[in-house]
């Protein structure tokens, strides 16, 4: 447990310097930790997201010196993303901070799932030891049970509490302690489990344990594998020796990497990343400056740097005249506020490949004039560097895209282009100064009586604008034989979220075999003012690569989108099914004739129980949820569907279901499993508690943890479900 001190000092004619004063400091290890020191500002290392040196922050580069650049660092905090600048008397003091706060955070990154889980109760019960004497009363043990989120009547927590008080003192302390979380941390269903498979002499030998991970996990074990779990799980000296796993350790095991739902071999990058670029599916961010609505939220580049950190692998830049010759980043005809592009360019390119080295595309709508246009080329060419791609790859004209291998630390603009790929490639020296070009399609088609007061249909375009894009010229989409008798593999068209959707409807066959060579971006409709979110999955089932969305809101859309590329070591890359790279392919996501796309399962799905689930309502400790777990499962038409448990009444801390529920699933490439649970309201919707997404062809079989993530997309410090997953081949 760590506790942070800080304060915070103005000084004088400086509004937003911060002169940093504290410290980090270890509680010391005992069954309930002492009292953090109160600070006029506390706050928990498990709210940080990260920590940024540097004057990285638009707050300390508006308010601080450029000679100040070494003192400075930011602390980024999770949820609205929230961020707390400070500046040290040093370089070195600051250095060592940022060094501190990173190998905290790095440890508690680390924690076992078991470790989390002391971690949190461990804190619970330093948060219910009021006087903080290192002992519990009945008063505080009650306190600490409405901590964990589970409701007892006074009698049973009476109980609870002479059982384990064998010093009759009326305080539990130090092994009275041990035995009260042993009592409330004891899983019968583990029990069962356990009991199931040891056989030898009360414990599992590794036949037993080979047995289990043959029949119940469905792994493709051996004697040795077991042997090995056995030797990185289990802790009691004696059972190692004799090669047996008791039950602590049985239970180790369950709560570590190797029993998560996640397939661990899908935690790293593990397709072929050597295909076309456009054979696979692109994270891709929709106004990206935006960090709230698009009428009057603010604009900033800390939006940029909260995608990029989410392995977005597009980003979207709009374009305008800004004062003082300054090409600004906003949306067009809103009261939202500026940044300046430079500003974003060179927030891109920090941060671009900090989580993935998979190549970045910035999609420009461009609206600026032309002397601004050529500052926005001088912007991208000089601040990227020779990062940026300014001709295609090799000495010859391609006839396809490169791939995510070949464009490693690589950036490609995506926007209007004066020439056909052939024409710039054989006439490099071409004289050209600027030319006419149709207006972006996403400023052409805003909906919903936000068209531009002075729309245009043509725009002028620079010739040195121009001549950064190369791999993902944008044009008009004029019908799909059109595009495949005109268009270069390189031309690409933007949909808006109507005509996508229209398209992935009524002409979901030709869709999808436009998007077998040719790019399509779509993108969310000019009427979703409040920057809500479409659902992304009809996209992808139609090919579609470059699925922009508001990554700036969180909901069910951005679950299933950070659970679509959560495959292939979340890089920002996910490679499309073969049916849908084939050119000779005939699928058709609503039309499901025989193909190599139709391997039907059998999704059987086990909900056992849940683990400490936080409280929603931190302020009201008397406030209990009542869990309920939701399946769904996300894909072709045909394989959509949503079964839902019992609730639970008043018991966060450890509900059990042993619900079975079962799925029909024709297209498993393209499905998606999401486990939702929710606080049952009677008397409105109700309240997402957790939850998590993954594509179907990431789960492991068998008994297995499953971490929960809040409604931003942030893990949830100890809290999780416990399932048996069972995907088999449909009879």
């Amino acid at each position: 447990t760590f506790t942070v001190g800080i304060r915070e000092e103005e000084e004088e004619g400086e509004d937003a310097a911060v002169d940093f004063r504290g410290g980090v400091k270890k509680l010391k290890e005992s069954a309930i930790p002492p009292q953090a020191p109160i600070f006029p500002h506390a706050v928990s290392v498990d709210d940080i997201d990260s920590v940024r040196n540097g004057r990285q922050s638009e707050g300390l580069n508006k308010h601080t010196d450029p000679g100040d650049e070494e003192r400075c660092f930011s602390i980024v905090f999770k949820g609205r993303k929230k961020v707390l600048d400070l500046m040290a008397s040093d370089r070195d003091e600051a250095d060592q901070w940022v060094k501190s706060f990173e190998k905290v955070l790095n440890n508690l990154r680390n924690l076992s799932r078991q470790q989390k889980s002391e971690h949190w109760i461990i804190d619970c019960m330093r948060r219910a030891d009021k006087n903080a004497d290192n002992k519990m009363n009945l008063k505080e043990l009650k306190r600490f049970l409405r901590h964990v989120n589970i409701e007892v009547d006074d009698a049973y927590a009476e109980e609870l509490f002479r059982k384990c008080d064998r010093s009759e003192s009326g305080y539990l302390e130090d092994s009275e302690i041990e035995t009260f979380y042993e009592l409330l941390t004891h899983r019968e269903e583990i029990d069962v489990i356990y009991g199931n498979y040891a056989r030898t002499e009360g414990q599992m030998s590794v036949r037993d344990l080979l047995d289990f991970l043959l029949n119940e996990q469905r792994e493709s074990a051996t004697a040795s594998d077991a042997l090995g779990l056995m030797e990185k799980y289990e802790m009691d000296k004696t059972a190692k020796q004799n090669k047996r796993m008791s039950k602590d350790g049985f239970q180790m095991y369950l709560q570590h990497e190797d029993c998560s739902i996640l397939n661990p071999a899908h935690k790293s990058v593990y397709q072929d990343m050597t295909q076309p670029l456009n054979h696979y599916y692109i994270s891709s961010s929709h106004n990206t400056y935006l960090t709230h609505d698009q009428l009057k939220g603010p604009s900033s580049t800390e939006g940029y740097i909260r995608a990029l950190m989410k392995n977005c692998r597009c980003v979207e830049l709009d374009s305008w005249d800004g004062p003082n010759g300054e090409p600004v980043i906003y949306h067009g005809y809103t009261l939202t506020s500026k940044i300046l592009f430079r500003d974003a360019i060179r927030a891109i390119k920090d941060y671009a490949f900090r989580t993935s080295d998979y190549p970045v595309i910035l999609s420009l709508e461009n609206h600026c004039s032309l002397e601004q246009q050529k500052l926005m080329a001088h912007y991208i060419i000089s601040i990227l560097g020779d990062a940026l791609v300014t001709e295609p790859l090799g000495d010859f004209l391609p006839a396809a895209f490169p791939s995510p291998e070949e464009l490693k630390g690589k950036f490609l603009i995506k926007g209007k282009c004066l020439n056909k790929l052939s024409a710039a490639f054989n006439d490099r020296n071409n004289t050209i100064s600027e030319g006419t070009v149709s207006e972006e399609d996403e400023a052409a088609e805003q909906e919903d009586g936000q068209k531009s007061p002075q729309k245009k249909s043509k725009i002028r375009l620079a010739r040195e604008l121009s001549d950064v894009v190369v791999y993902c010229k944008s044009v008009h989409f004029n019908g799909f034989e059109h595009a495949r008798d005109k268009l270069d593999f390189n031309e690409m068209s933007s949909f808006k979220e109507s005509k996508a959707f229209n398209l992935a409807e009524s002409a979901s066959g030709a869709f999808t075999r436009h998007n077998v060579d040719k790019l399509s971006r779509t993108y969310p409709a000019g009427s979703r003012t409040d920057s809500s979110n479409y659902n992304p999955v009809p996209m992808w089932n139609a090919g579609c690569q470059i699925v922009a969305l508001n990554f700036q809101t969180p909901g069910k859309e951005m679950h299933i989108n950070q659970g679509r590329f959560l495959a292939n070591g979340a890089c920002g890359y996910v490679l499309k099914p073969q049916f849908q790279r084939d050119a000779a392919s005939h699928f058709d996501p609503n039309v499901l004739s025989f193909g190599p796309w139709l391997r039907k399962k059998s999704l059987h799905v086990m909900v056992i129980s849940a683990q400490q689930l936080p409280k929603l309502n931190v302020d009201k400790q008397k406030s209990i949820v009542d869990p309920l777990v939701r399946v769904e499962v996300y894909g072709v038409r045909a394989d959509n569907a949503s079964k839902e448990t019992h609730r639970i009444d008043n018991n966060g801390f450890n509900p059990t279901w042993n619900e079975h529920f079962e799925f029909d699933v024709h297209v498993p490439e393209l499905a998606i499993l999401r486990l939702v649970v929710e606080d049952y309201d009677a008397t409105s919707a109700n309240d997402l508690i957790g939850q998590y997404c993954l594509p179907l062809t990431c789960v492991q079989n068998g008994y297995r943890h499953v971490p929960l993530l809040n409604k931003n997309g942030d893990l949830i410090s100890a809290a999780g479900l416990f399932v048996h997953v069972m995907l088999l081949d449909a009879e």
